[in-house]
């Protein structure tokens, strides 16, 4: 999965590189930036020093020293006035020449943290907003794993407009798969009254020939018994066979999707080498939403590998809002699920 939200401490991240909030001048400073030096010890700072200033969205990258990561990316985010100061732009300067450096240095992972979020003020669904546009264009065109680590529910809203509209459609949709009644431990289901049609009893005449005729007429209405091989042979595509044709459909080559989907190039490979491949659901949902399919279609598709949409998931209900409000933004999709701890989209 290309692009991941976890909760974790960032210089506990296991990466080519993690990013850090660094301060213009060449000192310690709070926050992410004094974790950061904590951990690595004080060969960090000496090599920071040979550095020198950082101008505010530019990066500069040292070795990781004591941290598990490889190397630090130093970035200087802006600090929020009032958003007619450049913050956005410089802010989304932070995200592109970090992952230019890793690039420069043959990073194949890298950990962000939400740039800016903390003690420089700048509001964090904005921040998160120029994040996920930042490594949705990065992604399209570059192979690399991003990992954005935050610490809290706070830290990674993507908006509180959009926030509340998924939890109402959730609210208004959601439906309990089971209703109980009677005594913890004694619980039982309890089933919708059935209505049932009562008939007049026909009037039937005997008569030797409507009796005659009755067992033929039934043989007749009931439907001929098909074999097992029989059956087979009508079995419909499936999810793989049906997936390609989609693609070929688009006119779309192989990694438009696979990288809109946040799959791996590896990942899109054995299902597209393997017609009985078996994808998870949130594979099979996000290659869905990469081909940026209707509700229908979307049931469609991800019936062939044996999954179904419906009203007894939170997961699904997000997924159903997203596709009817015709957002395919899977970075965007996926901060959602994480905000109503689901998993992810994507392999």
């Amino acid at each position: 999965m290309p692009f991941v939200i976890v909760r974790n401490d960032i210089t506990k991240m296991a990466v080519d590189a993690i990013v850090n909030t660094a301060n213009p001048q060449p000192i310690i400073g709070a926050g992410t930036d004094g974790m950061v030096h904590q951990k690595a010890g004080p060969r960090l700072l000496k090599a920071r020093q040979k550095i020198g200033s950082i101008g505010q969205g530019e990066a500069a990258i040292t070795r990781g020293f004591g941290l598990p990561a490889k190397y630090v990316i130093h970035t200087v985010g802006p600090v929020w006035t009032d958003g007619g100061q450049g913050e956005e732009k410089l802010l989304r300067s932070c995200y592109d020449a970090s992952l230019e450096l890793a690039q420069k240095y043959k990073c194949q992972s890298i950990a962000f943290p939400l740039i800016s979020s903390g003690n420089y003020g700048f509001p964090k669904d904005k921040a998160l907003q120029i994040a996920i546009s930042a490594f949705r264009a990065f992604l399209l065109e570059n192979d690399m794993q991003i990992y954005l680590v935050v610490f809290d529910r706070e830290a990674y809203q993507l908006s509180e407009k959009l926030f509340q509209s998924v939890s109402s459609y959730i609210d208004e949709n959601y439906v309990e798969s089971c209703m109980f009644l009677g005594n913890k431990g004694a619980a039982r289901r309890v089933m919708p009254p059935v209505k049932r049609e009562i008939r007049e009893p026909e009037d039937r005449t005997p008569c030797k020939e409507m009796e005659m005729a009755a067992p033929q007429a039934a043989a007749m209405a009931a439907p001929k018994a098909r074999s097992l091989e029989d059956m087979l042979k009508q079995e419909d595509a499936g999810f793989t066979e049906t997936l390609l044709k989609l693609i070929d459909k688009t006119g779309k080559k192989d990694s438009d999707i696979y990288k809109k989907a946040n799959i791996s190039k590896q990942h899109f490979s054995k299902i597209r080498n393997n017609l009985n491949y078996k994808p998870s659901k949130p594979t099979a949902i996000a290659l869905a939403l990469a081909l940026e399919l209707d509700l229908q279609s979307t049931r469609d598709l991800i019936g062939r590998a044996g999954y179904a949409l419906t009203n007894s998931s939170k997961f699904d209900l997000i997924i159903r809002f997203f596709i009817e409000n015709r957002n395919y933004n899977i970075i965007e999709i996926n901060c959602v699920l994480f905000e109503h701890d689901q998993s992810l989209l994507g392999a």
